[in-house]
């Protein structure tokens, strides 16, 4: 598989994430047959959070992958805190004590990425800069990112924060493109001209910080998947048209669609199916042209203008 800077960073990745929050709905036998898979498809790069499956889900990855230093050294291990029940905490008790939860659960000494996973609102950025650099001087940490965070957001952490942030997960389909629509929708009286991030996508390339588009393959908000799917019928249309073109599956076609975007994002899979993970790994290897890609996003029922 194709790789990428994340960000600003020497880190080089995959350009296909592999997204482990489902990991905990396999058997022992089958997370570890998906964990190889992976690796052998060349996707060393592992996505995870800390309220995924209660934690569960770091603990069954760890166990499927056979952690020691020597698996250690082949793989990328991302992680998130932020969340608690009923709130949002990046206090810098909570940051580290999250991470030590991480480790211990993932069975390593450091994370090669950490990411605050939802804004919060009662943030005290001093205290997030006090963590981070705990962090990165004790080695638990070596590069830290954000998720589901506007510019504003960001600025107001990296005027405490010394570490780049390299990376911003969003959530980003085919049918999820109000970061992209507003784009083309500057001073237009219509719902798409709405700008409901901050003009997040542009200031992620200005800033050199890689999009992580995660649900790749979801409309709306965990509502259900758009391929294959007969509310989307002139979608599915399209993106089979172009998929009997590459001779490959509509599962590529929804990813490669988000790589030949120039902000040069790392999509964030979710699915457990060896298969279907293949088919996202093949994506690296399709650069739509201009034209498919066009149509592609007005056949979702995005207008121009």
């Amino acid at each position: 598989m194709k790789t990428m800077k994340l960000g600003t960073s020497s880190l080089e990745v995959p350009v296909v994430a592999v997204g482990c929050m489902r990991i905990n709905s396999l058997g022992k036998a089958e997370a570890e047959r998906f964990v190889q898979a992976s690796l052998e498809a060349g996707a060393n790069f592992f996505d995870h959070a800390d309220i995924y499956g209660g934690g569960t889900c770091e603990e069954i990855f760890a166990e499927a992958i056979h952690m020691n230093d020597d698996v250690r050294e082949k793989i990328i291990l991302q992680s998130k805190c932020g969340i608690r029940k009923g709130m949002f905490d990046f206090s810098k008790e909570h940051i580290l004590s999250s991470v030590d939860g991480i480790l211990k659960r993932l069975k390593t000494d450091y994370l090669d990425v950490l990411l605050l996973h939802r804004p919060d609102t009662l943030v005290e950025p001093e205290e997030v800069a006090e963590a981070f650099d705990q962090l990165a001087t004790s080695g638990k940490v070596r590069h830290f990112g954000v998720s589901n965070q506007h510019p504003r957001q960001i600025d107001l952490l990296k005027k405490y924060v010394k570490q780049p942030i390299v990376a911003n997960q969003l959530q980003l389909s085919i049918t999820n493109t109000t970061m992209i629509a507003s784009g083309f929708n500057v001073n237009m009286e219509n719902d798409a001209a709405v700008n409901r991030d901050g003009g997040v996508l542009d200031y992620c390339r200005l800033n050199d910080i890689t999009i992580q588009p995660w649900s790749p393959f979801q409309y709306g908000f965990f509502e259900g998947v758009f391929l294959g799917n007969e509310k989307f019928p002139e979608l599915n249309k399209k993106i089979d048209e172009v998929a009997a073109k590459y001779d490959v599956s509509n599962t590529t076609i929804a990813i490669a669609w988000l790589l030949r975007h120039p902000a040069k994002m790392q999509p964030v899979t979710g699915t457990m199916n060896i298969g279907r993970l293949q088919d996202c790994i093949k994506a690296s290897d399709i650069y739509l042209t201009r034209e498919e890609w066009y149509e592609i996003f007005r056949a979702a029922g995005n207008i121009l203008p």
